[in-house]
Protein backbone atom coordinates (compact mmCIF):
# COMPACT_ATOMS: atom_id res chain seq x y z
CA UNK A 1 0.00 0.00 0.00
CA UNK A 2 1.48 3.38 -1.59
CA UNK A 3 0.38 6.71 -1.78
CA UNK A 4 2.45 9.48 -3.52
CA UNK A 5 1.52 11.13 -6.65
CA UNK A 6 2.28 11.09 -9.93
CA UNK A 7 4.53 13.45 -12.24
CA UNK A 8 3.26 16.59 -13.81
CA UNK A 9 6.34 19.12 -14.55
CA UNK A 10 3.91 21.72 -15.26
CA UNK A 11 1.28 21.47 -12.61
CA UNK A 12 2.76 23.83 -9.86
CA UNK A 13 3.06 26.84 -12.24
CA UNK A 14 -0.14 26.20 -14.14
CA UNK A 15 -1.15 29.98 -14.98
CA UNK A 16 -3.29 29.16 -18.40
CA UNK A 17 -7.08 30.56 -16.59
CA UNK A 18 -6.69 33.63 -15.99
CA UNK A 19 -10.17 33.82 -14.04
CA UNK A 20 -8.96 30.77 -12.13
CA UNK A 21 -5.45 32.84 -11.92
CA UNK A 22 -7.24 35.62 -10.05
CA UNK A 23 -9.60 33.69 -7.88
CA UNK A 24 -6.94 32.50 -6.04
CA UNK A 25 -5.32 35.76 -5.58
CA UNK A 26 -7.95 36.97 -4.11
CA UNK A 27 -9.84 34.06 -2.23
CA UNK A 28 -10.26 35.63 1.46
CA UNK A 29 -9.68 32.53 3.91
CA UNK A 30 -12.27 31.11 6.42
CA UNK A 31 -12.48 29.88 10.17
CA UNK A 32 -10.00 32.39 11.53
CA UNK A 33 -7.23 31.08 8.96
CA UNK A 34 -5.07 33.42 6.85
CA UNK A 35 -3.84 33.00 3.47
CA UNK A 36 -0.52 31.55 4.68
CA UNK A 37 -2.38 28.58 6.17
CA UNK A 38 -3.80 27.66 2.44
CA UNK A 39 -2.60 25.86 -0.70
CA UNK A 40 -4.00 28.36 -2.88
CA UNK A 41 -2.41 26.74 -6.25
CA UNK A 42 -3.20 23.73 -8.63
CA UNK A 43 -3.96 20.90 -6.30
CA UNK A 44 -2.83 17.75 -7.76
CA UNK A 45 -4.07 14.15 -7.61
CA UNK A 46 -2.56 11.56 -5.23
CA UNK A 47 -2.99 7.62 -4.53
CA UNK A 48 -1.37 3.92 -5.54
CA UNK A 49 0.46 4.51 -8.39
CA UNK A 50 -0.03 1.26 -9.66
CA UNK A 51 -4.14 1.50 -9.04
CA UNK A 52 -6.55 0.00 -11.05
CA UNK A 53 -8.89 2.45 -10.38
CA UNK A 54 -8.89 6.30 -10.92
CA UNK A 55 -11.75 8.33 -9.48
CA UNK A 56 -12.08 11.85 -10.94
CA UNK A 57 -13.73 14.70 -9.22
CA UNK A 58 -15.06 17.70 -10.54
CA UNK A 59 -12.44 20.29 -8.95
CA UNK A 60 -10.95 21.48 -5.52
CA UNK A 61 -13.30 22.45 -2.71
CA UNK A 62 -12.42 26.28 -1.96
CA UNK A 63 -11.52 25.65 1.55
CA UNK A 64 -11.39 22.04 1.30
CA UNK A 65 -8.67 20.82 -1.02
CA UNK A 66 -7.52 24.22 -2.00
CA UNK A 67 -6.11 24.81 1.53
CA UNK A 68 -4.76 21.13 2.48
CA UNK A 69 -3.52 20.82 -1.30
CA UNK A 70 -5.25 17.08 -1.21
CA UNK A 71 -7.73 16.43 -3.68
CA UNK A 72 -11.48 15.56 -0.93
CA UNK A 73 -9.94 16.58 2.04
CA UNK A 74 -10.68 19.38 4.92
CA UNK A 75 -14.58 19.54 2.98
CA UNK A 76 -17.58 17.83 3.29
CA UNK A 77 -17.74 15.42 0.31
CA UNK A 78 -14.24 13.70 1.31
CA UNK A 79 -15.34 14.01 5.14
CA UNK A 80 -18.13 11.59 3.60
CA UNK A 81 -16.22 9.81 0.85
CA UNK A 82 -13.09 8.82 2.91
CA UNK A 83 -14.80 6.88 5.76
CA UNK A 84 -16.67 4.88 2.90
CA UNK A 85 -13.27 4.24 1.23
CA UNK A 86 -11.40 3.21 4.34
CA UNK A 87 -14.83 0.63 4.62
CA UNK A 88 -14.77 -0.55 0.94
CA UNK A 89 -10.89 -1.57 1.68
CA UNK A 90 -9.03 1.84 -0.52
CA UNK A 91 -7.62 3.26 1.99
CA UNK A 92 -5.76 2.53 5.67
CA UNK A 93 -8.03 4.97 7.76
CA UNK A 94 -11.42 6.31 7.91
CA UNK A 95 -10.77 9.53 8.90
CA UNK A 96 -8.31 12.59 7.17
CA UNK A 97 -7.29 16.05 8.00
CA UNK A 98 -4.63 17.33 6.00
CA UNK A 99 -1.25 16.27 3.90
CA UNK A 100 0.70 14.10 6.43
CA UNK A 101 -2.42 12.74 8.57
CA UNK A 102 -0.69 9.37 7.65
CA UNK A 103 -3.60 8.38 4.84
CA UNK A 104 -2.61 5.71 2.40
CA UNK A 105 -4.54 4.31 -0.61
CA UNK A 106 -4.76 0.88 -1.72
CA UNK A 107 -5.80 0.09 -5.75
CA UNK A 108 -7.05 3.79 -6.23
CA UNK A 109 -5.51 7.16 -7.26
CA UNK A 110 -7.68 10.23 -6.84
CA UNK A 111 -7.26 13.56 -8.73
CA UNK A 112 -9.91 16.59 -10.12
CA UNK A 113 -10.42 17.58 -13.49
CA UNK A 114 -9.82 20.84 -12.69
CA UNK A 115 -6.73 21.18 -10.48
CA UNK A 116 -7.51 25.04 -9.31
CA UNK A 117 -10.81 25.78 -7.63
CA UNK A 118 -13.29 27.79 -9.75
CA UNK A 119 -15.90 30.59 -8.75
CA UNK A 120 -18.90 28.87 -7.31
CA UNK A 121 -17.89 25.54 -8.52
CA UNK A 122 -18.59 25.67 -11.57
CA UNK A 123 -15.62 25.44 -14.28
CA UNK A 124 -16.10 27.19 -17.56
CA UNK A 125 -15.73 24.66 -20.83
CA UNK A 126 -12.36 26.14 -21.62
CA UNK A 127 -10.89 25.77 -18.12
CA UNK A 128 -12.10 21.95 -18.63
CA UNK A 129 -9.58 21.61 -21.81
CA UNK A 130 -7.07 23.45 -20.38
CA UNK A 131 -7.05 20.83 -17.77
CA UNK A 132 -7.55 18.17 -20.02
CA UNK A 133 -3.86 17.78 -20.88
CA UNK A 134 -2.83 16.83 -17.01
CA UNK A 135 -5.64 14.34 -17.20
CA UNK A 136 -3.68 12.79 -20.21
CA UNK A 137 -0.53 12.78 -18.28
CA UNK A 138 -2.37 11.23 -15.06
CA UNK A 139 -4.04 8.71 -17.14
CA UNK A 140 -0.74 7.71 -19.10
CA UNK A 141 1.10 7.15 -15.76
CA UNK A 142 -1.11 4.87 -14.38
CA UNK A 143 -0.77 2.26 -16.36
CA UNK A 144 -2.68 -0.80 -14.47
CA UNK A 145 -5.75 1.68 -14.31
CA UNK A 146 -8.85 -0.44 -15.58
CA UNK A 147 -11.91 1.55 -14.17
CA UNK A 148 -12.28 5.56 -14.83
CA UNK A 149 -14.50 5.96 -12.00
CA UNK A 150 -15.90 9.35 -12.83
CA UNK A 151 -17.63 11.59 -9.79
CA UNK A 152 -20.14 13.33 -11.25
CA UNK A 153 -21.64 14.69 -14.57
CA UNK A 154 -19.54 17.51 -15.36
CA UNK A 155 -16.53 14.95 -14.32
CA UNK A 156 -18.27 12.32 -16.87
CA UNK A 157 -18.30 14.60 -18.95
CA UNK A 158 -14.77 15.78 -19.47
CA UNK A 159 -13.36 11.77 -19.34
CA UNK A 160 -15.56 11.24 -22.18
CA UNK A 161 -13.99 14.14 -24.05
CA UNK A 162 -10.58 12.95 -22.92
CA UNK A 163 -11.51 9.29 -24.26
CA UNK A 164 -13.30 11.28 -27.65
CA UNK A 165 -9.37 13.23 -28.00
CA UNK A 166 -7.50 9.64 -27.52
CA UNK A 167 -9.65 8.26 -29.99
CA UNK A 168 -11.58 5.41 -27.86
CA UNK A 169 -15.09 6.91 -28.59
CA UNK A 170 -16.86 8.19 -31.58
CA UNK A 171 -19.62 9.81 -29.39
CA UNK A 172 -20.41 11.72 -26.69
CA UNK A 173 -23.81 10.63 -26.91
CA UNK A 174 -23.04 7.02 -26.67
CA UNK A 175 -22.22 7.47 -22.73
CA UNK A 176 -25.19 9.26 -20.99
CA UNK A 177 -24.10 10.14 -17.67
CA UNK A 178 -26.36 7.34 -15.26
CA UNK A 179 -24.84 6.73 -11.63
CA UNK A 180 -23.44 3.22 -11.28
CA UNK A 181 -23.57 2.13 -14.30
CA UNK A 182 -20.77 1.17 -16.75
CA UNK A 183 -19.47 1.26 -20.04
CA UNK A 184 -17.04 -1.07 -21.87
CA UNK A 185 -14.45 1.00 -23.70
CA UNK A 186 -12.59 0.03 -26.92
CA UNK A 187 -9.24 0.37 -25.12
CA UNK A 188 -10.21 -2.60 -22.29
CA UNK A 189 -10.91 -0.48 -19.69
CA UNK A 190 -14.22 0.56 -18.21
CA UNK A 191 -16.09 3.73 -17.68
CA UNK A 192 -17.71 4.09 -14.20
CA UNK A 193 -20.04 7.28 -12.99
CA UNK A 194 -21.64 8.34 -10.30
CA UNK A 195 -23.32 11.09 -8.48
CA UNK A 196 -20.86 13.61 -6.56
CA UNK A 197 -19.79 13.63 -3.11
CA UNK A 198 -20.81 16.68 -2.21
CA UNK A 199 -22.75 18.20 0.72
CA UNK A 200 -25.65 19.18 -1.35
CA UNK A 201 -26.24 15.43 -2.42
CA UNK A 202 -25.57 14.02 0.54
CA UNK A 203 -27.75 16.45 2.46
CA UNK A 204 -30.74 15.89 -0.33
CA UNK A 205 -29.83 12.21 -0.33
CA UNK A 206 -29.16 11.36 -3.84
CA UNK A 207 -26.06 10.23 -2.54
CA UNK A 208 -26.21 7.90 0.80
CA UNK A 209 -23.76 5.63 2.13
CA UNK A 210 -24.72 2.37 1.04
CA UNK A 211 -25.33 4.03 -2.84
CA UNK A 212 -21.83 5.09 -2.62
CA UNK A 213 -20.44 1.62 -0.81
CA UNK A 214 -22.48 0.03 -4.25
CA UNK A 215 -20.05 1.61 -6.49
CA UNK A 216 -16.86 1.48 -5.12
CA UNK A 217 -17.89 -2.86 -4.85
CA UNK A 218 -19.03 -2.55 -8.37
CA UNK A 219 -15.76 -0.47 -9.15
CA UNK A 220 -13.89 -3.04 -7.60
CA UNK A 221 -15.59 -6.23 -9.39
CA UNK A 222 -15.01 -4.39 -12.78
CA UNK A 223 -10.96 -3.99 -12.27
CA UNK A 224 -11.33 -7.82 -11.91
CA UNK A 225 -13.16 -8.13 -14.91
CA UNK A 226 -12.11 -8.47 -18.50
CA UNK A 227 -14.03 -6.30 -21.40
CA UNK A 228 -15.45 -8.50 -23.79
Amino acid sequence: MTTTQLSLPELADCRRCQRLVDYLAHLPPKSGRTRDDYWNKPVPGFGDLQAQIWLVGLAPGAHGANRTGRPFTGDGAGDFMYPLLYQAGFSNQPQVSCVGDGLQLKNIYISNAVKCVPPGNKPTAAEFNNCRQFMLQEWQQLSQVRVLFALGRDAFMSVLRLLKQAGVIERLSDYPFQHNVAYPLANGQWLLSSYHTSRYNVQTRRITAPLFLKVLDHAYLLAQTPVS
